[in-house]
């Protein structure tokens, strides 16, 4: 598996969006990139799934070379639960992901479906095999790594029951807090008027604005259609309204104690990714605070296409485990 003229292939695919790339297996820089729409396996339909990726993948692969790629690992967003055979996630993600690659002829020795939080956090300088990643986009999780594999998480439990700090926890909280302000249980805020207009649907008065933020929020109930209007409570908040920030506040909060659910360790490596938490996030500075005074500091990454690289390169070296 090893050659100057080998290829790997690596894939991120998360709650807003899928990312690959493709790169020489002996080392310099990403050859192409290609992006498609999102790619939760627990939310995204197989067929549907299996189509983004194989656009992705067409787009990066040299034409005409499907034996040159030796390795590929996918990260994905809802696959990888620790310690649970046969993980509905996990099957889903394998297939897609094989029959993808089979519509441009690739048959890779090594393929390995992975985490989000796995390849995001070998992106961290030096790939290291062991420390904590938190993903903060559409949905939110601390992850513990031992030996670039998933070892334990704290929440990412979906949008329903838990990914508490998210995206889509965000924008859920605003519309909540922007309707208790309507009906006098809360404080004043701009949200209600900035999210009507935001959903489309910008009214004058109280009564129909109330109504206007339940149709809207109910419209958009997906979690990735709701997720998206996470920036207008950012916005609010930087423009000075106290229930925004308070919103940022307490998602801040959520995701540092999900961290600490994991018992950090001082100085051990800590990646940050996903829109909230990445270079120049929203909640990035608020969550650096929190975890300062336990010994860490966040290294964000952008997304961890570069990490499913380093891991698929890794797989190439001579006595590598490749076990999926």
């Amino acid at each position: 598996m090893t050659g100057g003229g080998g290829l790997v292939l690596g894939i991120d695919g998360g709650g807003s969006g899928v990312r690959a790339a493709v790169a020489h297996a002996a080392g310099g820089p990403v050859r192409a990139t290609a992006s498609d729409g999102a790619a939760n396996v627990r939310s995204v339909p197989e067929p549907v799934l299996t189509e983004r990726l194989a656009r992705v993948v067409g787009r990066v692969l040299p034409p005409g070379r499907p034996a040159d790629l030796l390795s590929v690992v996918a990260g994905f967003a809802g696959a990888g639960t620790p310690g649970r055979a046969g993980d509905a996630g996990q099957l889903v993600a394998v297939r897609a992901l094989r029959t993808a690659l089979a519509r441009h002829g690739c048959a890779p020795a090594h393929v390995r479906v992975a985490a989000d939080s796995e390849v995001a956090f070998a992106a961290a300088p030096g790939c290291p095999p062991d420390g904590l990643a938190v993903i903060a986009g559409t949905g939110a999780a601390a992850t513990r790594m031992r030996g670039h594999r998933l070892a334990a998480t704290a929440d990412g439990c979906g949008w329903l029951t838990g990914d508490d700090g998210s995206g889509f926890w965000i924008a859920r909280e605003g519309v909540r807090r922007a309707l208790r302000a309507l009906d006098g249980r809360g404080p004043g805020t701009v949200l209600a008027a900035r999210l009507a207009e935001a959903f489309g649907t910008p009214v004058p008065d109280p009564p129909s604005l109330r109504y206007a933020l339940v149709d809207g929020a109910l419209d958009a109930a997906a979690p990735v259609r709701l997720a998206r209007h996470c920036p207008v409570v950012v916005r609010a908040a930087d423009d000075g309204d106290a229930v925004a920030a308070g919103i940022l506040d307490e998602a801040a909060d959520l995701l540092a104690a999900s961290t600490a659910a994991l018992r950090p360790r001082p100085g051990e490596p800590l990646v940050t990714v996903g829109g909230l938490l990445g270079p120049r996030g929203p909640l990035l500075e608020r969550f650096t605070e929190r975890v300062a005074g336990w010994g860490l500091v966040p290294h964000p990454v952008g997304d961890g296409v570069a990490g499913a690289v380093a891991l698929a390169r890794a797989a190439c070296a001579p006595g590598a485990d490749r076990s999926g």
